[in-house]
């Protein structure tokens, strides 16, 4: 029988096992321990989602039909170029509701409007005009009385500005114009007459139409309005810039 130096059944091609090091044996032991720790059926959680970005800054200005806030929109691009403007067209009849719910930062108004909860600042003041068909005899004379327009229909838009009582002009026997576009449109054919404000009259200008000055009409007073309790470093920016203040001058 043969001889051998190793032990008895041992494989002279076995490979001598590696002793691990210390901190390999450390790394097994802690695997095996958080193994055996972790309960049957536990849930599996997964990294937990990246943080919502936040959205980029913006400016929402509210504006009614007639206001020109470019140039104020203008000065504010070459200060604050990094935060976009949003314009929101408002209607008459909302103006306030928009305001409350947040849907606009700050908004040019038409006064009056009920100052509970917000802060206004007036700005100008719009003369009231007549507007008629461009070949009516009303447009004989550069600025109209209101008795001139004795006999004449007095359409009223259910967007009008102006509540106007003229003695001496007619009730149209239907419907209103549904805004002051459809009135002036109206008037253009021939029919009635249609009293806004200046503004109103150049945004809805036409070839077939023409406007000249109330004497004595109330004016319209335009205003920027925006919540007292959301009165944001962006808000008082965009007032200094109406007020006119400049780049470096302080509140």
């Amino acid at each position: 029988m043969a001889k051998g130096g190793g032990s008895r059944g041992q494989r002279r091609d076995a490979a001598p096992r590696r002793a691990a090091k210390p901190g390999q044996k450390r790394a097994q032991k802690a695997r095996q321990t958080s193994t055996s720790k972790k309960p049957r059926g536990a849930p599996v959680v997964f990294d937990a989602p990246p943080p919502a970005q936040e959205e980029p800054r913006r400016l929402r200005l509210g504006t009614v039909a007639g206001a020109t806030p470019g140039r104020w929109i203008d000065t504010w691009r070459e200060r604050f170029p990094d935060v976009p403007v949003e314009v929101v067209p408002l209607e008459l009849s909302s103006q306030q509701e928009s305001l409350r719910a947040g849907g606009v930062d700050l908004a040019l108004v038409r006064v009056p409007l009920d100052p509970d909860g917000l802060s206004v600042i007036a700005l100008y003041d719009e003369i009231a005009v007549v507007v008629c068909s461009a070949d009516s005899a009303l447009t004989a004379v550069e600025e109209l009385d209101p008795a001139d327009l004795e006999g004449e229909v007095l359409l009223v838009p259910r967007d009008a500005v102006y509540d106007i009582d003229l003695p001496g002009t007619l009730t149209p026997r239907v419907d209103p114009p549904a805004d002051t576009a459809e009135a002036i449109a109206t008037v253009a054919a021939g029919v009635g007459i249609v009293i806004v404000p200046l503004s109103l009259a150049r945004l809805h200008s036409r070839k077939d139409a023409a406007h000249r000055p109330l004497r004595g009409a109330a004016t319209s007073t335009v205003a920027l309005a925006w919540p007292t309790a959301r009165t944001t470093p962006d808000v008082e920016a965009f007032i200094g810039i109406v007020r006119g203040r400049t780049a470096n001058s302080s509140r």
